[in-house]
């Protein structure tokens, strides 16, 4: 199996649910994991998919949860489409469906709310999701607004089992339609640079640390940065199996990365 030097890495870039935390329960080994990276001094920022939350929300869940990480250290699918559609079209229109974490980064980004004549259609995690909704939308998309999606994300993990996620809930509009959405989140190339930005780093100085082979894996293959796959969330062994390509590494979760660091000082 490759081997990556985390303790030469400069930037780490981590997903979170499945990775840091299920529902509302930390994972073992993320405290320690945590204490490493400020012990480091490693540049670190938490990369979602999760567009339901503002980055405020993520902090005051992490803070609930024992963990003191600033806001700046968050980066999520929401704000990841608002940049997408200020940079496409400043000042546009959006129908919305989703939460207060997409409405909060498409007010900021100058993006007005509109369920008449909308420039786009933008669908995210929403718990409001309804035959209603999905209605409204596919007629506005018919009548010529663009169809975006937070995040591709099919399902999320959650206690208990799963929830269907971004793109499970744009599929039905997609399929109405005949038209594809386009989606902002991981993997889409866009928004890894930003990440990168966010962190000062170069592609191959960076980590990323996730629990998905279609988002965190694909994600860091097509950026060049080396990628932990961790068996904390989504993913088993057997996963692995049904992709044709590979992580870097597999650890059992994020508490091995200390592990492995210690071991290559040793060495």
């Amino acid at each position: 199996m490759r081997q990556i030097d985390f303790n030469a890495k400069k930037g780490f870039i981590c997903d979170m649910d499945g990775v840091i935390y299920h529902g509302n329960m930390i994972l073992p080994g993320v405290r320690e994991f945590m204490e490493w990276l400020v012990a480091s001094k490693k540049e670190y920022l938490f990369l979602t998919n999760n567009s339901g939350l503002t980055p405020r929300e993520l902090q005051q869940k992490l803070a609930r949860m024992g963990l003191d990480v600033p806001e700046r250290r968050f980066y999520t699918s929401a704000l990841a489409t608002a940049a997408f559609l200020k940079e496409q079209s400043p000042g546009c229109s959006a129908y919305v469906i989703g939460e207060a974490g997409l409405f909060n980064a498409l007010y900021d980004a100058g993006i007005t709310m509109n369920d008449v004549d909308p420039d786009y259609v933008v669908i995210g995690e929403s718990k409001s999701y309804s035959l209603e909704t999905i209605t409204k939308a596919t007629n506005l998309v018919l009548g010529g607004a663009k169809l975006i999606g937070a995040n591709s994300d099919v399902s999320g993990p959650v206690e208990g089992g799963i929830v269907p996620a971004c793109r499970a809930l744009a599929a039905p509009i997609e399929m109405a339609t005949g038209r594809e959405a386009y989606f902002c989140g991981k993997p889409n190339p866009l928004m890894m640079r930003t990440g990168l930005k966010m962190l000062g780093c170069h592609s191959e100085e960076a980590v990323i640390v996730g629990d998905r082979m279609d988002t965190d894996v694909v994600s860091g293959l097509e950026s060049g940065i080396a990628t932990v796959l961790v068996l904390s969330g989504v993913s088993s062994r057997a996963t692995l199996q049904t992709y044709g390509y590979r992580p870097t590494i597999v650890l059992d979760g994020v508490g091995d990365i200390v592990k492995e660091a210690e071991k290559t000082l040793k060495k």
